[in-house]
């Protein structure tokens, strides 16, 4: 067997490893012993998700010969950035000599997100994004990161399905939490072992200047008990949209469109402090209902969200680019003409308050006319906190009234099918 001749060597490694993180990890960090199944850390920002779950896969594939881990994600990018790459994951922690043939160059596989350690054990990374990639495999392990956040809910029953190897198979999930369904199933189960925490129980690890900058910005906010403190929140009283609502009328798949529109809320300003760029794409079925289809938000220099508003026009096949003109003017459509001349763009004004131009849409939503396909966490966050008081723009929510109002106000014509 391929991993004999160094066994002795790399169980001393792995071993002083794992002393090394029982010294520095705090109590909540170390993985539980018991007949749980699912270990669910639901904590804040910060608090040290990542690492703790990077290290319980590390720990149980290197002391393991010939187990297969699953590591999941939201999508394929964080897969790589965060749970293998970054700062935290597992490539951080895991010795070079548990790697097969003993060098990570040869045991780590990028494209495919994938480890092979010296004492045949697998790690497979996996994008929560693609439900049907979990039909199949099996696995002993898994870490699961950032649940709530998960576009499509059935990719955790997908996984589960798989978790079936060895006399124990276990899943440790690491995510902020969130009143979705899954995680209050999660959460419900019997063999789930809950632990919670805030990102201040972390503040010997974290910058001073960022806890101050946490505590000055979100203290006390809605945003800043679920995202630093880990509190799941229900419903917000005077919000136009709940969780609820929202939850009910979810659907995975899409029918045919009348009629898609990109929905754009561009930022002024790129720097550190300034608002994101809402990009919502919205659709009209045949079945008369309207559809959230992908929400691609994010700070972004102004080429780059026009180049990324763009990208999804062609993507979803829509019929129309939709952006906020109050701050831009006349530069917003230069800018996107400037990239491709041929695109059908129409300006729109804000010529009333937020919550009179959202309210329209919330009622659709009242009376189940819409539907998101997946999962917009970031979207949905700002939809059901949002009453109107808010310092900070909500631009997700913009972008999406924008889209959805065009739809409404126009109908729909030509008949699309998403690919």
């Amino acid at each position: 067997m391929r991993y004999l001749p160094t066994l002795q060597k790399r169980n001393e490694i792995a071993r002083k490893q794992f002393i090394d993180w029982l010294n520095t990890a705090r109590p909540k960090q170390i993985t539980p012993k018991g007949e749980w199944n699912t270990w669910l850390i639901l904590a804040g920002r910060g608090w040290g998700k990542t690492r703790t779950g990077a290290q319980d896969v590390v720990h149980y594939s290197t002391t393991n010969a010939n187990v297969r881990c699953a590591v999941v994600a939201p999508t394929f990018g964080d897969l790589r950035r965060v749970c293998f790459e970054g700062d935290s994951g597992i490539l951080s922690i895991l010795p070079e000599e548990c790697y097969y043939k003993g060098t990570r160059s040869k045991g780590y596989n990028k494209s495919s997100v994938e480890i092979n350690l010296d004492n045949g054990s697998v790690i497979q990374g996996y994008a929560a994004i693609e439900p049907d990639r979990f039909r199949g495999p099996q696995y002993h392990r898994a870490w699961c990161d950032e649940v709530a956040a998960w576009r499509y809910p059935d990719s955790y029953d997908q996984l589960q399905f798989g978790m079936r190897l060895g006399r124990k198979p276990q899943t440790v999930i690491t995510t902020t939490p969130r009143p979705n369904e899954l995680i209050k199933n999660i959460m419900s189960k019997d063999d789930t072992l809950v632990t919670t925490g805030s990102t201040f129980e972390n503040e010997a690890n974290l910058a001073p200047s960022a806890l101050e900058a946490f505590k000055e910005r979100y203290e006390g906010t809605r945003l800043g008990r679920q995202e630093l403190y880990a509190e799941i929140l229900d419903d917000f009283e005077g919000a136009l949209w709940t969780y609820k609502n929202i939850e009910q009328n979810r659907v995975r798949q899409l029918p045919k469109m009348q009629k898609i529109v990109v929905g754009v809320d561009p930022a002024v300003t790129n720097n550190v402090n300034s608002d994101e760029t809402g990009i919502v794409v919205a659709g009209k079925g045949v079945d008369e209902k309207y559809y959230i289809i992908d929400d691609v938000s994010g700070k972004m220099t102004a080429d780059n969200w026009a180049r990324v508003a763009i990208n999804a026009y062609h993507k979803y096949q829509a019929n129309i680019i939709v952006a906020e003109t109050n701050n831009g003017g006349d530069l917003v459509e230069r800018l996107i003409r400037s990239i491709e001349n041929t695109v059908k763009y129409k300006s729109v004004s804000a010529t009333k308050g937020k919550m009179v131009r959202a309210e329209p849409i919330s009622a659709l939503y009242e009376q189940n006319k819409v539907s998101h396909c997946g999962v917009f966490k970031q979207l949905e966050d700002q939809m059901c906190s949002y009453t109107g008081d808010r310092h900070k723009s909500p631009d997700r929510l913009d972008a999406m009234v924008w889209s959805m109002t065009n739809l409404i106000s126009t109908g729909g014509q030509a008949i699309w099918r998403i690919t």
